[in-house]
């Protein structure tokens, strides 16, 4: 089969479907006398527009031959019948069909080349005054520029969607600001790969030492190493892979560097004789965490006045329950300081402390917010303390501001109503969220945070959890003691054992912590099929999708997500004639399929009820409930929130039978089925056993070689991640101190 791209032309009959925001859109295209659908991501398209499109013709099950268009060149129209239609589709905000009639009948095929050079002329027809004239002029040449810029990018065979990208951020400067500087295509909200960017700046005569390529390739460094969890890097590890990948001296890289410190494109931090670089969001959102924090340690250096002990004594009283000394530590600390750290693993009391601690403060006559990073930490945490609880983006609530960035509508101009905050799941909150959350609380509301520093850290960048405790700026109280009843769990004290460097007792067949020792990967993973689809729910009546979760370290390997995903929907969501399904890129849909949400999506809309919102983030897991191919949409339910995605954008979700360790962070599953297999040693170490054993509440089974567990638990080299914010809340408390 060959891979030649093939070529058409022809003009826009018309638009069936279109996505303003990455550019994916489904036309009819007129291409001599024939009629032919074209899918693809070409960008704001309009009725009448002649096209030249590289691509290739794919069959749709449902909708039959399309041309899929990987390349775009668009002219205007020329000819006025083509013309008038253009117009009379809306492209140019203030014509309509009656006047695009007028204006092409009075200019013919010469309309748009008038429009663009000699508007003014606008003014002979009749019923286009003078104001008129100017308010279709200014719209006209939108448009006429993003023509201007979508043809410049596609001779490097650069989508639409980048061009329309840089003009929503830089308007009618976009050719200007690109001729002198194109690295700005790199940018946040246009992310166009350095590699193109560079070839159009060797076009452009761009030197290879120029500060604008240096320090594009700087960020790019530092944006690539957020991933990994790096808020910041040494600047030495940076000269080491910039030099040869840009082809620079050290003398070039540090002109460019201290340039872009001294602009404020990028922030240093010196700890000792190290220096640090940051992305400007990154260093301000650890720099006003600390500034935060020590603030709200000062405001409460000294305790408030109030009989903690004795509110206390009332709390056991009523609840017929009696705490052991660090809960009441715990619990005084939190109702007397401005702010503070509950931690401890699972079994400890964690839960019944902070029932408490929050019972107290509603009695003072506080009122207490409840928070929590993931949706499924947030339902957890309210049936727990039997109060709502938010996700922290739902608490801050989203929105778009005039430029279309996107921010939250709680602030320091607009604080949440509350005097107590309590955060769940600390561990997994990054320090950009923790900055938008502590920038909408009032100066002297409380913050109690909740979490356990012995799992893996956030997804997003930082080390949040573990900076805040071991800068000793904040009060921490560590709960240690493991209560009776926990004590009856293996999986608690299995977990107790794993995050002391003890080996996990396995050899018991009985209670709810089981191993199945075998050798080899694809055994393995037909044994969690069977266990998955068979085993389990006939012995203890759980449901296969909604009860048992799979975890496993990697997204590789025959017991890694990718394949066990296929293997699980292919036995527990088989293909069936009564349920509709899609495809995309490689990947199966189906109704009844268990997914997960892989990135924040602010937009996508939902509905509970009569509640609605917007907003489905990482790490949120459903099920698909209905695809309908007409309207091209996927809905998903999520804990009973009906969420609806287009066809374009179900890259975004995933399937779920099986999901890695680090997404299951915040959760908890009735039975948990872990693969722990010899081939995965960078993903070998201790708190990634700990965490996935503490994600099971009533049956946990390791799968794989007792030798594979004990190498786990002797590896407790925690992954390094860059950043100041320790030493910041260190160096604050010391100055203050």
């Amino acid at each position: 089969m060959s891979n030649e791209l093939l070529h058409i032309e022809g003009s826009v009959e018309n638009i069936i479907y279109t996505n303003e925001d990455n550019g994916y859109i489904v036309l009819d295209l007129k291409s001599k006398d024939e009629k032919i659908t074209v899918v693809g991501l070409l960008g704001n398209i309009e009725e009448g527009e002649i096209l030249i499109l590289e691509g290739n013709y794919t069959t749709h099950k449902k909708y039959g031959i399309q041309f899929s268009a990987e390349y775009c060149e668009r002219k205007l129209p020329d000819k006025a019948v083509n013309i008038e239609k253009y117009l009379a589709s809306g492209a140019i905000k203030g014509i309509g069909p009656g006047l695009a009639k007028k204006i092409v009948k009075f200019f013919g095929d010469n309309t748009l080349n008038i429009m663009e050079k000699n508007p003014d002329k606008l003014c002979q027809i009749k019923g286009i005054s003078p104001k008129k004239c100017r308010e279709i002029t200014n719209e006209s040449q939108k448009i006429f520029l993003l023509r201007i810029i979508t043809s410049y990018l596609a001779q490097y065979e650069i989508k639409a969607q980048y061009a329309m990208k840089l003009y929503r951020k830089y308007g009618t400067d976009s050719m200007n600001l690109l001729k002198v500087n194109p690295y700005i295509l790199c940018s946040e909200g246009i992310e166009l790969e350095f590699e193109k960017v560079d070839i159009i700046a060797n076009d452009l005569n761009i030197a290879k030492n120029a500060d604008c390529r240096v320090i594009a390739g700087i960020q790019r460094i530092l944006c690539k190493n957020l991933d990994d969890g790096h808020s910041c890097l040494p600047v030495e590890n940076i000269i080491e892979t910039i030099m040869p990948e840009l082809d620079i001296t050290q003398k070039d890289f540090l002109n460019s560097y201290n340039n872009a410190v001294k602009n404020k494109e990028l922030f240093s931090y010196k700890i000792n004789d190290k220096e640090y670089v940051y992305l400007p969001d990154y260093y301000n959102a650890e720099n006003f965490i600390a500034k935060k924090i020590n603030a709200l340690c000062k405001s409460s250096s000294s305790t408030e006045n109030v009989d903690c002990d004795a509110l206390i004594d009332i709390e056991e009283q009523e609840h017929n329950i009696k705490y052991e000394g660090k809960q009441r530590l715990a619990i005084a600390t939190a109702v007397s300081k401005g702010i503070m750290v509950l931690t401890g693993s699972p079994g400890t009391g964690k839960t019944t402390t902070l029932n408490a601690i929050i019972s107290i403060l509603e009695k003072k006559g506080d009122k207490v917010l409840l928070s929590a990073p993931t949706g499924r930490a947030a339902k957890r945490m309210s049936e727990l303390t039997g109060r709502e609880a938010k996700t922290i983006h739902r608490l801050l609530e989203v929105a778009y501001s005039t430029d279309d960035k996107l921010v939250f509508i709680h602030n320091e101009n607009n604080p949440l109503e509350c005097d107590a905050i309590v955060i769940d799941e600390m561990s997994m909150v990054d320090c950009i969220l923790f900055e938008k959350l502590l920038r909408a609380l009032r100066h002297n509301c409380k913050i109690i945070m909740v979490g356990d520093f012995h799992q893996l850290p956030s997804v997003g960048a930082g080390n949040l959890l573990k900076d805040i405790i071991r800068s000793n700026a904040v009060p921490v109280i560590e709960l240690t003691e493991i209560f009776r009843q926990a004590q009856e769990s293996c999986i608690i004290m299995n977990a107790h054992r794993i995050v002391s460097g003890k080996y996990p007792d396995i050899s018991q067949k009985r209670n709810d912590f089981f191993f199945l020792a075998v050798d080899d990967h694809e055994t393995a993973a037909g044994l969690i099929v069977y266990l998955t689809k068979t085993r389990l729910p006939n012995h203890y009546e759980y449901s296969p999708v909604d009860d048992i979760q799979i975890i496993t370290p990697s997204h590789k390997g025959s017991v890694g997500t990718e394949e066990m995903n296929i293997r699980l929907q292919l036995e527990l969501n088989p293909p069936d004639d009564n349920k509709k399904e899609y495809k995309l890129f490689g990947n199966t849909y189906r109704v009844g399929d268990k997914v997960m949400q892989m990135q924040n999506n602010y937009d996508i809309v939902w509905k509970k009820g009569t509640e609605e919102g917007t907003g489905i983030f990482n790490g949120d897991i459903g099920k698909i409930t209905d695809i309908n191919e007409n309207t091209q949409s996927v809905f998903v339910n999520f804990d009973g929130r009906r969420a609806v995605y287009s066809f374009d954008t179900l890259a975004q979700i995933e399937l779920a039978y099986a999901i890695t360790v680090h997404k299951s962070q915040g959760c908890e599953f009735e039975a948990v089925i872990m693969p722990v297999m010899d081939g995965f040693d960078r993903l070998c170490y201790r708190n990634l056993l700990y965490t996935a054993v503490t994600r099971a509440k009533k049956l946990l089974i390791l799968v794989g070689s007792e030798e594979q567990i004990h190498n786990m638990v002797d590896n407790n080299q925690q992954t390094k991640r860059y950043t100041c914010l320790r030493d910041m809340l260190q160096r604050k408390e010391n100055q203050n101190g």
